[in-house]
């Protein structure tokens, strides 16, 4: 009851969400230079955030590798990784999975499509599969530029904005990041299917 509760208010809510292109999106597969622009400079060796520790609950931010010199880039930074596309229409957004258990068993599935809506601070879609996961993973909130997959609908979730306010929400695993300015995915709006491949 208490998770069905949760998911209720997750999707009145407008939590997570899908992507749409708009007219005057950046054109398929361009990938600015500065997307590409972390360094060790701009990274810190682990994320100084928000952190709900007190509470015993594990954050976003812990044990995590960061940048904070550009808001405009993803604040995750995930060195290596799988590069993968996300289709959006004529829109297509270039991303990375990491080496965690749900990341990998989602690139065994590619290609895979999945409904996504777009809503404040997100895009999303509950996914057709569920995906195994380690509980030692499971947090709340998220960075800005985070692919996360949530495991009470299951939620596959692209997070642009608002990682300062999101700790409140938990049920997330981390499976990556945008590759991109998230003003590429901000810009976005409606409803798609979102077809995710793994990057040539």
């Amino acid at each position: 009851m208490k998770r069905f509760l949760i998911t209720a208010l997750l999707l009145a809510g407008g939590i997570l969400s899908g992507c749409s292109a708009p007219a005057g999106s950046p054109a398929a597969g361009s990938v600015p230079a500065s997307a590409l622009a972390f360094s060790e400079e701009t990274a810190a060796e682990t994320a100084p955030g928000p952190s709900a520790s007190e509470e015993g609950k594990r954050t976003a931010w812990e044990d995590t590798l960061v940048q904070t010199e550009n808001p405009e880039m993803p604040t995750r930074v995930l060195e290596g990784g799988t590069r993968i596309n996300m289709q959006f229409g004529d829109t297509v957004l270039p991303g990375r999975l990491n080496d965690s258990e749900t990341a990998q068993a989602l690139i065994e599935m590619l290609p895979y499509t999945v409904h996504m809506n777009s809503y404040s601070h997100d895009f999303c879609g509950v996914m057709p599969d569920d995906l195994p996961y380690d509980e030692a993973q499971v947090h709340y909130g998220w960075l800005n530029g985070d692919i996360d997959y949530a495991i009470d609908a299951p939620y596959f979730t692209i997070l642009h904005s608002d990682e300062e306010s999101s700790e409140q929400y938990g049920y997330q695993v981390n499976i990556g990041v945008l590759d991109c300015e998230l003003d590429r995915i901000r810009d976005l709006t409606g409803s798609y299917d979102v077809l995710i491949t793994l990057a040539e």
